[in-house]
């Protein structure tokens, strides 16, 4: 659907005309009222279309309308930015009129107001068409709002032709005890919610089907109702009592009786029965809240069992009763896809000219039993050669979108897009344009998001917040997975399911979002009118097309791309340029040309300087040069005002070992002035740069490299300007020179902190760490040198759950005493050739789950780690031979993984 354009595109024009700079100049002002008009108009289709979604799958004439608003939608989309350019001018020199006289005189610039007006008229005109052709798609629609919820399709229900018999049901063993389980009403006479929760086509209903049949018999009510995303309470309250009079052969007619008389009648037949209600496919918490008013408790061992794709839905089962249901493991997959694709063969056994490509067909369903049970099922009517399968399997999503045997396994997956609010619809297209099983990372993910435009000002929250915001309710929705959380539980990574990735592939291209170029199996053909390209594998140039220069993302991941593809420097309207990893040695001075630049991104590069050009991104708000040779701005940097995030510096030690382990971008000019700057990291230290930090008050994330013990007081000073601090990095500037932090205070209670450095011994005792050290979840103490054991102290701070000590203590013994540290989920220690002995008490370190130790030559007995029950790693590298013998003596059946390795030898 183009509603999610549309909302982006109406966004942007209010933007646009709420600047203050419209406020100068009658023909700007008279473009920004055609603007407003315009915007009016797309919000009322974009309602219309919303209707349409919501009331009945549309036809072939209403798509084609739909893709005519999307294509209107996106060429305002490119006027906007057109129009936001000029007024922009108004930061140079010079008056803001001035300026856009200039404009309207020399071509060299890239736009004008005449043509801007222009472009408006004939969207104006396209506009009008559109308007006119909508009563006739509407009509070509048929009773579009005569549909209502009894006669709507209803999703893939327990029963389909492509359910899974008992005995088919593999891999849900430990779940459907836990749900049998949970129906035992010996167990609890009080009312029971279940959840079961997990994305579409996971199995959810197929496994409350089958302890639904067996175990339902002990109620004296069973009922099953879906509830799906467009339920009313009174067609629930219908379906329950129906369901309940059928069972007791009696008919019921409740068409006349209101919402609030049905629920009547529901509450008193429930009051005297054990019911068990299957509530499937609820959306929304609060349906299920109005759903469970008229489910009254009888003390009689009832149950309500809710199926959702939502996490928060889930949140409201009782406690001990919310079951996760996860893919299945790679055996049970293959196993039951092999069920359905050889039914008639002996023990189901896939012949092995198959194997292959059947097992690539069951990697991309990826543990999905809905799509193995389908496609399984497909290809048991084919025959069996690895040349039709091979076929079947190059054109599997193809399939799966016009195999009409295959329709369902689209809809029920397709069904969590639908039903997206239309702000998440794009962010997780976007996350398509990763590669396959790729770790998405928090932190990027949300700065693309933000350059993209895809997240809008909520009260005083930071776009970031709220961009994180939505990355917590697409894993809420099991649209994403959470691959990886940090030590304080916060999301570091995700992944989409594989299916689920190449569907959302298919509907960018269908919507014109976005393309994935991958050339590695032939010449690829690039769609005009895409709006984004992520480039995946490149073996050749890609061919640019006439759509090129509308591109609003170009993210490359394949690092043998031909050099004339690296930049796509036609594409004017670029928000986002992402080279991360490629060999790329220079930027063109075209860049400049960039107008509508938001996101470079050029980390582990070869580019040495940027142009001259750079200067005039000034809607640029991430910058990341993370392990280039470039440490410098150029001149004339101050004009990025918007600037939000820089990263540079040079990486001269990746094994961290040495003191001067990263070489820090040098200040420019300016800097100090850019007051949207939210991270910076890492900077030089020096007596300007540690007084004029004072300006950046909304910084977030700082490192500053190189402070000497004369800069502390002032440091610290400038330091306790900041009241949004939340990661902050000090390196002093060489081993010997002292950190002086005792007069530290920050009105923002810090999460991380990293010091890299000598300090005194009272630092840790100061009022700093005194009144913030239980905000702390994460320290890091480097080249310390401390005499006293710092454990003791970090004891206190009752919310670690990160600790990095390295070169931190001269001492001969770490302990950590029975009940200490009881949050703290990773420990690194590094680098202390005294230490002889590490002693963990019992009761210590309750949720440990990842032990590193490097390089501690001295230590030779083994820590207390029989005591570590939670502990999932542990590697130990650079250890004296007598610490690894030990090591292989004791039992550690424990710790799944553990990892060695001796001074003088290699890997154990």
């Amino acid at each position: 659907m183009a509603e999610a354009a549309l909302l982006l595109v109406t966004t942007k024009i209010g933007i646009a005309v709420a600047a203050e700079i419209l406020h100068h100049a009658k023909s700007v002002a008279k473009l920004s009222e055609k603007m407003t008009l315009i915007r009016n108009d797309l919000e009322l289709i974009r309602a219309f279309l919303k209707e349409i979604g919501m009331k009945a799958p549309t036809d072939g004439v209403t798509e084609t309308w739909i893709g005519q608003v999307r294509r209107l939608a996106y060429d305002m989309e490119d006027l906007v930015e057109q129009f936001l350019y000029v007024v922009g001018k108004h930061d140079q020199k010079g008056s803001w009129w001035s300026s856009v006289k200039k404009i309207l005189k020399k071509p060299q610039y890239l736009f004008t107001l005449g043509e801007i007006a222009t472009g408006l008229e004939k969207i104006n005109q396209a506009l009008t068409h559109l308007k006119q052709n909508r009563d006739w798609t509407q009509a070509g629609v048929g009773d579009l709002f005569a549909t209502n919820y009894d006669s709507q399709q209803q999703p893939y229900l327990p029963g389909h032709d492509y359910s899974i018999s008992d005995d088919e049901l593999v891999g849900f063993d430990k779940n459907r005890k836990m749900l049998t389980g949970s129906l035992n009403l010996e167990n609890c006479p009080d009312l029971q919610i279940i959840a079961l929760w997990g994305m579409g086509g996971i199995g959810k209903s197929t496994l409350v089907s089958n302890v639904f049949r067996n175990e339902a018999s002990n109620f004296e009510c069973r009922v099953w109702v879906s509830v799906s995303q467009s339920y009313k309470l009174e067609d629930i309250s219908r379906r329950i009592l129906k369901e309940i009079y059928s069972e007791d052969k009696k008919a019921f007619d409740g068409e006349k009786l209101t919402c609030a008389e049905l629920q009547d009648k529901l509450k008193e037949i429930l009051k005297t029965k054990r019911y068990l209600i299957i509530l499937d496919d609820v959306w929304t918490a609060e349906a299920f809240r109005k759903i469970k008013e008229v489910l009254v408790d009888t003390k009689m061992g009832s149950r309500i069992i809710i199926t959702t794709r939502s996490d928060e839905v889930a949140s409201q089962a009782d406690d001990g009763y919310k079951i996760k249901v996860e893919p299945l493991e790679k055996e049970d997959a293959w196993h039951l896809f092999c069920r359905k694709a050889f039914p008639r063969t002996e023990n189901h056994i896939c012949p092995l000219a198959l194997r292959k490509c059947g097992e690539s067909i069951v990697e991309k369903c990826d543990g999905l039993p809905l799509a193995l049970v389908a496609i399984g099922s497909i290809l048991s009517l084919k025959e069996q050669n690895d040349t039709e399968w091979g076929l079947f399997e190059a054109q599997l999503i193809s399939e799966l979108n016009n195999n009409s045997n295959l329709k369902h396994v689209v809809k029920i997956l397709n069904l969590s897009y639908k039903y997206l609010p239309d702000d998440l619809k794009s962010c997780f297209l976007y996350c398509a344009m990763f590669p396959e099983d790729h770790m998405i990372h928090r932190k990027k993910l949300i700065r693309l998001w933000v350059a993209e435009g895809f997240i809008k000002q909520i009260g005083n929250c930071s776009l970031e917040d709220v961009a994180e915001g939505f990355l917590t309710e697409l894993v809420r929705r099991s649209m994403l997975h959470v691959v990886e959380r940090n030590s304080f539980n916060r999301i570091k990574c995700v992944r989409m399911h594989d299916l689920v990735r190449e569907l959302a592939i298919f509907q960018s291209r269908r919507e014109s979002f976005g393309t994935t170029y991958d050339d590695s199996h032939g010449v690829m053909q690039v769609e005009s009118d895409s709006r984004r390209m992520s480039v995946l594998q490149c073996k050749n140039d890609i061919q640019p097309s006439t759509g090129q220069c509308r591109l609003r993302t170009f993210i490359a991941f394949s690092s043998n791309m031909a050099s004339s593809s690296l930049f796509p420097s036609e594409s004017k309207y670029l928000a986002v340029l992402e080279l991360a990893g490629l060999p790329i040695e220079t930027i063109p001075n075209s860049a400049g040309d960039l107008f509508n630049l938001r996101y470079l991104g050029l980390d582990k590069t070869n580019v040495k300087v940027l142009p001259n050009s750079v200067v005039k991104l000034h809607n640029l708000e991430t910058l990341s040069l993370q392990d280039t040779e470039c440490l410098h701005l150029p001149r004339g940097s101050e004009k990025l005002k918007k600037l939000r995030h820089i990263w540079m510096y040079k990486l001269l030690d990746s094994t961290f070992s040495i003191f001067r382990s990263i070489g820090p971008m040098e200040p420019f000019e300016g800097l100090w002035s850019l007051k949207n700057l939210q991270t910076l990291k890492p900077v030089c230290a020096s007596e300007v740069s540690v007084t004029k930090l004072a300006n950046l008050s909304q910084l977030r994330t700082l490192s500053i490299i190189g402070v000497r013990s004369i800069h502390c007081a002032q440091l610290c000073a400038s330091l306790s300007m900041m009241h949004q601090l939340s990661l902050l990095e000090i390196k002093a500037s060489n081993e010997d020179d002292v950190l002086q932090l005792e007069t530290l205070t920050l009105s923002n209670r810090l999460k991380k902190l990293f010091l890299s450095g000598r300090f005194s011994e009272g630092t840790l005792e100061s009022p700093f760490f005194s009144t913030n050290g239980d905000a702390l979840h994460k320290i890091s103490l480097r080249w310390s040198q401390l005499a006293v054991n710092p454990l003791q102290r970090l004891s206190e701070f009752s919310n670690l759950t990160e600790i990095c000590l390295a070169r931190a203590y001269t001492g001969q013994e770490l302990t950590f005493d029975a009940e200490g540290f009881p949050n703290v989920k990773i420990i690194q220690l590094y680098d202390m050739p005294d230490v002889n002995q590490i002693c963990i008490h019992e009761g210590a370190l309750v949720r440990l789950e990842e032990l590193l130790i490097r390089n501690l030559a001295e230590l030779r007995d083994i820590p207390g780690l029989g005591h570590l029950k939670s502990l999932k790693e542990a590697w130990f590298y650079d250890m004296h031979p007598c610490f690894i013998s030990n090591l292989e003596a004791a039992r550690l059946d424990h710790i799944p993984i553990t990892f060695y390795r001796t001074i003088r030898s290699g890997v154990a």
